[in-house]
């Protein structure tokens, strides 16, 4: 019989993603994605930080000439850009965002991003309260 031994989890267990009232270290909080981003080789990671039955926030870290393709959300949708620079296309606009940048899109409208340098962004999903099913969260 073959005995499997358990890899280490990357990541330490979560904290609560729900409460009434969460503080999140977004500096901390990018940094290890970061670090699983270039230890993975993976052009993008995600982490949801928030999670009530109508809100979203994810932190997602995206490599240089990384882009997540176009898709809608149910949801109204914020972006900031806390670490680099992407370039969001939504409505037939194209936006560039540099850190300190939020864009805020109504519901359903198609949009994708693409990081012009490595990056990170804060995504806020906001359903509307007679919506709540959708778990439409982006990249994970």
């Amino acid at each position: 019989m073959q005995r499997y031994e358990r890899e280490p989890h990357i990541r330490p267990h979560p904290t609560p993603l729900d409460g009434d009232f969460l503080k999140l270290d977004l500096p901390a909080e990018f940094a290890q994605l970061e670090r699983e981003r270039t230890e993975t080789g993976a052009i993008q990671t995600a982490k949801t930080l928030v999670k009530y039955p109508s809100l979203r926030v994810v932190l997602i870290a995206i490599g240089a000439g990384g882009r997540i393709p176009e898709h809608q959300t149910a949801g109204r949708i914020t972006f900031q850009t806390v670490a680099g620079r992407i370039r969001t296309h939504a409505g037939g606009r194209a936006f560039d965002m540099p850190v300190g940048l939020v864009l805020a899109l109504d519901q359903s409208i198609r949009h994708e991003i693409e990081a012009t340098t490595d990056s990170a962004l804060v995504l806020t999903i906001a359903w509307p309260q007679d919506d709540t099913a959708s778990d439409d969260t982006g990249p994970s």
